[in-house]
């Protein structure tokens, strides 16, 4: 691919000192990318991070004109490095997946498939989040969905899941918000946009430490959600029929 065609996908991958997990990261979407025979680019964006993230990151982008690099000047959190990412991707189709190895590259078959059909795809770690998580985070999880989708009327499975697939446009006319990649489903769907979900895989944090606990998905999204909520009952869609 040359470095000014379209890729296929654009990997968006926001990142605050996950050091140690970019390389292997790196190195398993180029084998699924390639597997899939799909041309691709990567974005990595360093949420300020503390650790040899950006160092890493320039060392990787220098290696392949397909990975690109961006840093904050401060910490904004991941809504802003994700938000960031999708506004520097270049592809026909976006692919948002966290740092930390949680989110298997191996599945991204599954999410590709049925964009044939929708314009949003998202995984749900529903079924296997069962096998490793503790029961505190998984507790913590469905009550922050049930909540979500009480208030907002939706039926998301896993909101809380990073690793989607979408098409490009989805982000044209996008609101950039904190706590926005929580509700990208709903956004989507409020432009007009369709969604579904696949089961994925979850794995192990690989190397660091989470950056998310209970609060974080019990209580730190509250006014997120009514805001959404307030979008979705007062927006709408028109069409123009005739023009003179």
């Amino acid at each position: 691919m040359s470095a000014t065609s379209q890729p296929d996908l654009s990997f968006v991958v926001p990142c605050h000192n996950e050091e140690g997990n970019l390389r292997p990261l790196v190195a398993a979407l180029r084998q699924a990318a390639e597997a899939a025979g799909r041309s691709w680019e990567l974005i990595l964006t360093d949420d300020r991070s503390t650790d040899g993230s950006w160092a890493l990151i320039k060392e990787l982008a220098a290696a392949d004109p397909r990975i690109r690099g961006q840093r904050f000047a401060r910490n904004c959190g991941q809504s802003a490095a994700m938000f960031a990412g999708m506004k520097a991707a270049r592809g026909r189709h976006i692919v948002t997946l966290d740092a930390d190895l949680q989110n298997d590259p191996r599945d991204l078959p599954a999410l590709l498939a049925p964009l044939n059909h929708f314009d949003c795809v998202c995984g749900t770690r529903v079924e296997s989040r069962k096998q490793g998580d503790s029961w505190v985070r998984i507790l913590s999880s469905r009550i922050a969905n049930g909540v979500r989708n009480r208030l907002s009327g939706e039926h998301i499975s896993d909101a809380g899941c990073c690793f989607r697939a979408f098409k490009r446009e989805c982000v044209d006319h996008l609101k950039f918000f904190k706590g926005m990649h929580r509700f990208l489903p709903t956004l989507f769907k409020i432009e007009g946009y369709t969604v579904t979900e696949v089961p994925i895989s979850h794995n192990p944090r690989g190397a660091g430490t989470t950056h998310y606990g209970v609060w974080n998905r019990l209580f730190a999204s509250f006014y997120d959600l009514l805001a959404v909520r307030w979008m979705k009952k007062r927006m709408f869609r028109y069409t123009v029929e005739e023009r003179t």
